[in-house]
């Protein structure tokens, strides 16, 4: 969490220092109302692990800037921050643990840091916007399962990085202060499959000169689906509503 205000902060910092470069700087926190979805399953030398989610609903903190600038050859900037959290029954053995003939309970997070560079290929052209760019989407994941006789318990943590393709469409409605927008950044390879989809509503208040505040509601779908070789299988989805405040320089 620390990583992403001081990647905001930075931000801040820069665009109040260097403001005539910048053509736009925008900033966002909310909350997600996620509910999940799934399974995991490990095979993998006659391993027979499996995970199910108990689909319950948690709400978690998102963050997110932007960083738009008049340089035609450097890609702007997004930077976002959310986390997904489950908790469910885990049975039988993994690859690190063995739970053996009980079931326990296991919970897990996966605290999201999205790094985006991108381009404008519209830019509020006949009010509408259109952007494209990288996602690098940085993970880190931990997990635990509580001991259960005469399972021990188990927990640990990994971090991955995962590159993929951004995309982001607005339309501002004319004479009104209102914008839709939708986005999502995706990626598939052979067999595996990740997205994370969002659209949603807003309205701006132009009643300071400088800074316009903004409220924004909306709603995001996050999608793994994951196989490693077939002994590794992840199924999991998160999705709800989201809403938040904003403000735009």
């Amino acid at each position: 969490m620390k990583k992403i205000f001081t990647a905001l902060t930075c931000a801040g910092l820069l665009a109040s220092t260097v403001s005539a470069d910048f053509g736009r700087v925008e900033m966002g926190v909310g909350a997600w109302a996620q509910k999940t979805s799934g399974k995991i399953s490990y095979t993998d030398n006659g391993a027979n692990g499996t995970y199910t989610s108990s689909e319950k609903d948690v709400s978690q903190l998102y963050v997110w800037a932007l960083i738009k600038h008049p340089i035609p050859v450097v890609p702007n900037l997004r930077l976002e921050y959310v986390a997904l959290e489950d908790k469910g029954t885990a049975t039988g053995q993994f690859k690190d643990f063995n739970i053996g003939g009980v079931s326990t309970t296991m919970a897990y997070d996966m605290k999201q840091y999205d790094i985006i560079p991108y381009y404008n290929i519209l830019d509020n052209t006949a009010w509408i916007t259109l952007d494209l760019g990288l996602d690098i989407k940085v993970v880190e994941a931990s997990y635990n399962a509580a001991p259960q006789t005469p399972f021990t318990g188990y927990s640990g943590s990994e971090t991955i990085a995962l590159p993929l393709l951004y995309v982001r469409g607005r339309v501002e409605i004319p004479s009104t202060n209102i914008g839709i927008e939708a986005d999502v950044k995706y990626v598939t390879y052979s067999s595996s499959t990740v997205y994370d989809a969002r659209a949603k509503i807003d309205y701006t208040l132009d009643f300071i000169p400088v800074v316009q505040p903004a409220i924004e509601v909306g709603y995001r779908v996050q999608k793994i689906d994951l196989a490693d070789d077939s002994s590794l299988n992840v199924d999991l989805e998160f999705s709800g509503v989201y809403a938040g405040l904003m403000l735009r320089f």
